[in-house]
């Protein structure tokens, strides 16, 4: 969750250093810290709270020197506050470390490091690191890293300099990630790519266990190994342009109006001359018959996103699939073996989660199937096949465009088995990929039509102390998804029930006033959804309908519809959260909530 910059070359540091942090604000942080090195001397300046208290600060006294390192801390252990604050230093203050992930074995570390006369200021598993490189320097900041990383479990990204080799930096990606940016003057560690975008197009990303050794003219590679490699360079696609607001009042409504160019880019790219053909992407007739069980695992709205897969996996190509929640299936997979297909769902391709039932699959043989977004991220190197999203840059941490593409993905891959086991025919396909293409031009449409309608509803429920979100069939798995997002960034309890559930023990707690939102698309279930309506409005709820506006019944027994275009029924869930998005957002900045920044929450949840 944290992030990581550092720089060296020609400038001075500090700058690309802060304007790096600022682009990776939305990974979610609590402090925030800088290291120099000027003249032999190491200055480190750490503030708790927003990046702008240390911005300050740097304003009163700036720090100057040709390389450095930058951090946004995410608590895990110890409480945010200055000391506990990255960058953390070695007793003597001649090493600088930041870290990003989580050392298990710190404590015995700690213990280790105190017997051998260390102090620690801080409560923070990652000062153990700066001080372990100290033990472990003799004469060569290179060779302490390389022994000290070899006493550390868990996850963890690093960059480290010292003031005795002050023209190194030292890079460390194990299980977190880290890339490398490559400017005309020097390079720049980096968590995420928004961090390097004012600076480099190119970058390489390192592997896993890759320790990268930079002066302002070099760069060394050594792998797991210790093995001098190389690592391709690559462009970057994004721009800056696509990770700024353009002139939106924040991320997350940007991205929600993103939703038709980028659902159009995804399917477009599933296909080649208008045929789905997701090529080496997917699984072969032989390997689709060889899989004898089906799992789709994620957090969160990628969960969300993977439900809905199975429901169309298990429609269009006849398969059964079981759905788990991450942090669940690490611990409990009785039935996964050689014959299992893991289908894993993630925005940023780093769910520390996801990443850890995933490789428990794969110890038992089990082939994986990557839904992400992010190209070169832990998930999308470890997999065995890769989907893409092609959401570009996500930079609220309340999950809207990448949602809808992970949808897109998954009906892509669900048709592409059903084509290939033979449940559906090549006609077939066709009509669902021209009936999904139709999708980018109905959400452009739903998204022009309404913008004054949640305003005001969201000024109706912001004082609620708690609303309901109802659906049955698929349209509960949008319900859900629609309750997180609102739960996210206004910090209203929402929650989702099957419709049909809600009488069996939780309408006890429907109030006179208390908000319900019932999302009704599918055609079959229209009148028992109905009846579930008139359930809560006989005990006093404020009732709200996401569907057909068209329909007497809908209309009879709601206060407000939301109107929203008819499609067919299992496509439904990438209209019905458009709403609920817009809702969400509207409520948030009625209450005056930093909507791109929710309170306890990150983008990228890189630990368990």
């Amino acid at each position: 969750m944290c992030g990581i910059v550092g720089y060296i070359g020609s400038k001075n540091a500090q700058e690309p250093i802060l304007e790096g942090l600022t682009k990776l604000e939305y990974r979610g942080y609590d402090s925030a810290g800088i290291s120099v090195i000027n003249h032999q001397q190491l200055r480190t300046v750490k503030k708790v709270g927003k990046l702008n208290f240390l911005k300050n600060s740097l304003q009163q006294s700036p720090l100057e020197g040709k390389i450095g390192i930058g951090h946004t801390r995410w608590a895990t252990h110890g409480i945010p506050s200055d000391v506990n604050s990255h960058p953390h230093l070695n007793n003597k203050g001649t090493i600088s470390v930041v870290h990003n992930g989580i050392i298990e074995n710190f404590l015995p570390l700690k213990e280790f490091l105190i017997k051998k006369g260390y102090e620690f200021l801080s409560d923070t598993d990652s000062e153990v690191i700066a001080n372990l490189i100290d033990y472990y320097y003799e004469d060569s900041i290179e060779s302490a890293v390389k022994n000290a990383v070899r006493d550390l479990e868990g996850a963890y990204a690093l960059a480290v300099i010292t003031t005795e080799e002050p023209d190194t930096l030292i890079g460390v990606r194990h299980e977190s990630p880290l890339v490398i940016g490559l400017l005309d003057d020097g390079f720049m560690p980096a968590s995420d790519i928004p961090a390097l975008l004012a600076y480099t197009e190119k970058v390489k990303y390192l592997e896993n266990g890759d320790i990268v050794v930079m002066t302002k003219n070099s760069i060394d590679i050594y792998d797991s190994e210790n093995k001098k490699v190389e690592r391709e360079t690559k462009k970057i696609e994004w721009d800056l342009e696509s990770a700024s607001k353009e002139g939106f009042d924040h991320f997350m409504i940007k991205e929600i109006y993103e939703q038709p160019k980028v659902i159009k880019d995804a399917i477009r790219r599933k296909c080649v001359d208008g045929v789905l053909n997701l090529g080496d992407n997917t699984f072969s007739k032989e390997e689709w018959n060889s899989f004898e069980s089906i799992y789709i695992t994620a957090c969160g709205t990628a969960f969300h996103a993977g439900e809905v897969g199975k429901i169309a996996i298990e429609t269009w190509a006849k398969k059964q699939v079981q759905t788990e929640i991450a942090s669940e299936l690490k611990y409990y997979q009785p039935f996964i073996d050689e014959k299992t297909l893991l289908i894993v769902v993630s925005q940023s391709g780093e769910t520390g989660d996801t990443l850890a039932a995933m490789r428990e699959a794969k110890k038992k043989g089990a082939k994986v199937l990557a839904i992400t977004n992010v190209v070169g991220s832990s998930i999308a190197r470890e997999a065995d096949k890769v989907l893409y999203c092609y959401a570009g840059p996500e930079i609220s941490v309340a999950s809207t465009k990448a949602y809808t593409t992970q949808l897109i993905a998954l009906y892509a891959l669900a048709l592409d088995m059903a084509k290939k086991l033979g449940a559906m025919d090549e006609e077939k396909v066709q009509n669902w990929i021209a009936k999904m293409n139709n999708l980018s031009s109905t959400v452009e449409e739903l998204l022009d039509s309404q913008g004054e309608r949640y305003k005001k509803l969201a000024d109706h429920i912001k004082d609620s102390k708690s609303i309901f979100f109802l659906g049955r069939g698929i349209d509960y798995l949008s319900a859900k998804e629609g309750a997180l997002k609102l739960k996210e960034i206004s910090y209203i309890n929402s929650v989702a029930f099957p419709s049909g559930e809600l009488k069996h023990g939780s309408i006890a707690l429907i109030e006179d006033g208390t908000p319900v939102i019932n999302i009704i698309t599918q055609s079959n279930l229209v009148d028992k959804a109905i009846s579930n309506i008139k359930e809560v409005k006989a005990r006093g709820a404020f009732t709200v309908a996401i569907g057909d506006n068209n329909n007497d019944g809908i209309k009879e027994v709601s206060d407000v519809v939301i109107p929203i275009p008819l499609v067919d029924d299992i496509l439904a869930p990438v209209i019905s959260v458009l709403p609920q998005q817009l809702l969400a957002y509207e409520t948030s900045v009625a209450i005056g909530n930093d909507v791109d920044k929710p309170r306890n929450l990150a983008k990228a949840v890189t630990v368990e």
